[in-house]
């Protein structure tokens, strides 16, 4: 069965399934990133207007209202917020420390030893919303191994990824040939 990508049936938009069939949006979390906002809201409030379409920022309760692949932002973060963050959160969890732009060398480099994945000075939008792009390849990067080690990496156990199921480049030029 070969992977329907960017099918459009009926004007329906996201249906990137292998059956072509739609996704059950109610039994579904939202397939764009989430960006889970801890802190005062008042310094990132451009934000949205410099992150890709789709993204979603929401403003969690407290760190237990986190979902597990929500990026969390930690708006005028501490080594303490950070070192939080990491003991109740995944480890797939991204975490991006927001630090004042006259923040002490001493302040980043404790948030990047606590956990942080990334610490950003002063916060302005677009480059805060640069990291968070990044932070979701890496994420998305992350996922893909995941599953090239849990099917054994590639064929008959070479240990090599095999290149028609994990490269969408391989896959077109499978397509191709047809």
């Amino acid at each position: 069965m070969l992977v329907q990508l960017n099918r459009q049936d009926d004007g329906r938009r996201d249906t990137t399934t292998s059956s072509g069939l739609p996704l059950n949006v109610a039994t579904t979390r939202t397939l764009h990133p989430v960006v889970a906002v801890l802190g005062h809201p008042g310094r990132i409030a451009a934000l949205p207007a410099h992150l890709p379409p789709g993204w979603v920022l929401r403003r969690p309760r407290d760190i237990d209202d986190v979902h597990p692949d929500d990026i969390v932002l930690l708006n005028r973060a501490t080594v303490e917020d950070v070192t939080t963050a990491r003991r109740v959160l995944p480890r797939r969890t991204r975490v991006v420390a927001l630090v004042d732009e006259t923040a002490p060398a001493e302040l980043v480099a404790g948030v990047l030893t606590a956990g942080a994945d990334v610490c950003v000075r002063g916060g302005r939008p677009a480059i805060l919303a640069g990291h968070l792009v990044a932070c979701r390849r890496r994420q998305l990067a992350d996922r893909w191994e995941a599953i090239q080690k849990a099917f054994g990496g590639g064929p008959a156990g070479t240990g090599t990824p095999a290149p028609h199921l994990w490269s969408p480049l391989a896959v077109s030029e499978v397509t191709d040939r047809r």
